[in-house]
């Protein structure tokens, strides 16, 4: 099994669960996917069947597991920041009332000809920020490389008020979605 992910989080989540795999960093090129005009849940499963699909190029015998987090605010798509002022913005948008948390996750094995891919949703309720925590969450740099400009903590996080869904989804591998897939695809590699 490979892991085509870049993601410490995931990597973390796939191995607490008990899984053997390595990992493969996709060659996939995520800002050409910015201009569809799809829903969030779309853009998610695109961008994880496009990272599952580049890798498994290279391991066709392997299965590929491919995943991609957004945030949905009032159907506005929020990926990851590019620097401090973008991760302001978001951090500032979001933390101001409930949105969606969106993991897509391909499973892809090339030599069987199976790919399957689906999405979950969590949403997040917030609490609100003082300027000071705002300017502290942006100054230890923790929204690097993530969706949304935060991660949730699995012990809770003082930011969050509280969620409706998968924790694993908001840490960006939601586990239960990927039991579900892979007994789909035994039971498809059987067939």
């Amino acid at each position: 099994m490979i892991l085509a992910s870049a993601s410490p989080r995931r990597r973390q989540l796939l191995g607490e669960a008990g899984y053997q795999f390595k990992v493969v960093i996709p060659d996939v090129d995520e800002s050409s996917f910015s201009a569809e005009p799809v829903g969030a849940r779309a853009y998610a499963e695109r961008l994880a069947l496009a990272k599952a699909r580049s890798v498994a190029a290279g391991h066709a015998d392997c299965v590929v597991i491919g995943a991609d987090t957004v945030v949905d605010f009032g159907g506005e798509i929020i990926g990851k920041p590019a620097d401090a002022g973008e991760a302001e913005r978001i951090t500032r948008k979001l933390f101001s009332g409930p949105h969606k948390v969106i993991t897509g996750v391909a499973v892809v094995r090339l030599s069987d000809g199976i790919e399957l891919v689906d999405s979950d949703s969590t949403t997040v309720y917030p609490r609100r920020m003082t300027a000071e925590q705002l300017a502290g969450h942006i100054a230890s740099g923790s929204w690097r490389d993530k969706a949304g400009a935060y991660a949730i903590r699995e012990q809770g996080d003082e930011f969050v008020e509280r969620i409706e869904g998968s924790l694993t989804n908001v840490m960006g591998l939601p586990m239960e979605l990927l039991g579900r897939l892979l007994r789909r695809f035994e039971q498809a590699r059987r067939s």
